[in-house]
């Protein structure tokens, strides 16, 4: 039990330009990999530093420690599994980009392309005019396929990452970090020329990922499954399916994903669900109401989820349902959005705060951000908000506790 509200974010935050620039170079083959980690372990020290200074609670590397597949600060969230994963076979092709129209049909679901997504379908003219702002900058990025047995191959990768940030935690005195990590499903969406058969692609990368959350975990930090496929694939299903049938092919996810956390403790597992963090009109986006429940079946001790976008933010009454989050477990309601320049006012974030603390106790809330704010906002917006973040925390602390 506290006497406050705690504050966190959801992983990604604004990258420097020292680790753009490598990241570019790395890409290229222009850097050593001892040069590349002395950038990250720089710039994993700076960020860290930023977020003490500010007072975020649970901190982490700001994904700095994630390979991006080029040099922008954009897509990286999942890109780095393309190093961490055995069987993986590189193509030439960025496979979403693809205009090609992937069909389902009931009872048999299949992601189309990003073009072909529904919520495109609807505002194409805004979707394909650059000056629009609903898409980052995002340079073509070529997509591997699943062409063997899969493994973890990122052994050193993730120890890496977990070495430097619980370094600059104790350097700064800070008790509580998490590393994000991409959920078995969403790293499944890659396209399968081996296993050709959902479960088994989907247990296999299951036993590959749950290596890396038992490194993370193991230094008693917290695991973010990063699951985009929980809520944001039902706009990338054409055309839209029924609930009953994307909650049948959710249920596979919701098992990988627990056949991955084997033997974690929960209370080291936070869950984040997401509607994707482009600046899109979401009109697509399936209600959480339809969903909650089985994201709740997940072994986790946190949920993540976005609480302040303007298509999710009255979805705070989900939690009016008696019992619906149980015992031991805590909401990490995002308060500040990802998707609007406009820097939220204290007084909101601690309304926002103190609803939710109403519906399930203020020991069972924390703090957060929607998305991450890397790459979608500019570094001074971004740490704007979470400046915002923690003063409406305090306020929304001191209405609860006094």
């Amino acid at each position: 039990m506290t006497n406050k509200i705690l504050t966190t974010h959801v992983g990604s935050l604004p990258r420097t330009p020292d680790l753009l620039e490598a990241n570019k170079a790395r890409y290229k083959n222009a850097i050593s990999a001892e040069e590349f980690d002395k950038i990250i372990a720089a710039s994993v020290d700076k960020v860290v530093a930023k977020q003490h200074e500010i007072g975020i609670d649970q901190v982490n590397d700001g994904e700095y420690g994630h390979i991006t597949s080029g040099a922008i600060d954009y897509g990286a969230w999942w890109n780095y599994s393309f190093y961490r994963l055995g069987g993986l076979e590189m193509t030439d092709e960025d496979r979403w980009a693809r205009t090609e129209k992937i069909r389902s049909t009931p009872g048999n679901i299949k992601l189309t392309t990003f073009p072909d997504r529904r919520d495109r379908e609807k505002f194409r003219a805004a979707y394909e005019d650059p000056d629009s702002g609903v898409l980052g900058k995002r340079n073509k990025v070529v997509n591997p396929v699943f062409a063997g047995p899969v493994t973890y191959v990122g052994e050193d990768q993730v120890k890496r990452d977990v070495r430097l940030l619980t370094e600059a935690m104790n350097r700064y005195g800070i008790e509580q970090g998490f590393m994000p990590a991409i959920s078995p499903g969403a790293a499944a969406r890659l396209e399968d020329r081996y296993y050709h058969d959902e479960k088994a692609l989907l247990d296999a990368v299951a036993d590959a990922m749950h290596e890396e959350y038992k490194v993370i975990t193991d230094a008693g930090l917290i695991v973010q499954l990063d699951a985009p496929d929980l809520a944001e694939a039902w706009d990338q299903i054409n055309p839209e399916p029924t609930v009953e049938d994307f909650q049948a092919w959710l249920q596979l996810r919701v098992d990988a994903a627990n056949r991955a956390l084997k033997g974690i403790d929960p209370s080291l597992v936070r869950l984040h669900i997401c509607w994707g963090s482009w600046h899109g009109p979401h009109t697509t986006d399936i209600p959480f109401e339809y969903i909650v429940d089985q994201c709740l079946q997940i072994n986790a001790g946190s949920f993540s989820f976005e609480a302040s976008s303007p298509r999710h933010a009255h979805e705070w009454k989900v939690w009016q349902k008696e019992g619906r989050l149980g015992a031991n477990r805590q909401i990490v309601p995002g308060l500040v959005s990802h998707s609007t320049n406009a820097v939220e006012h204290p007084e909101l974030i601690a309304d926002r705060l103190v609803r939710f603390a109403e519906l399930v106790g203020p020991d069972h809330v924390i703090a957060s951000t929607d998305c991450g704010l890397g790459g979608r906002l500019h570094e001074q917006i971004a740490w704007a908000k979470l400046e915002a973040l923690v003063e409406g925390a305090a306020l929304a602390s001191k209405r609860l506790f006094g």
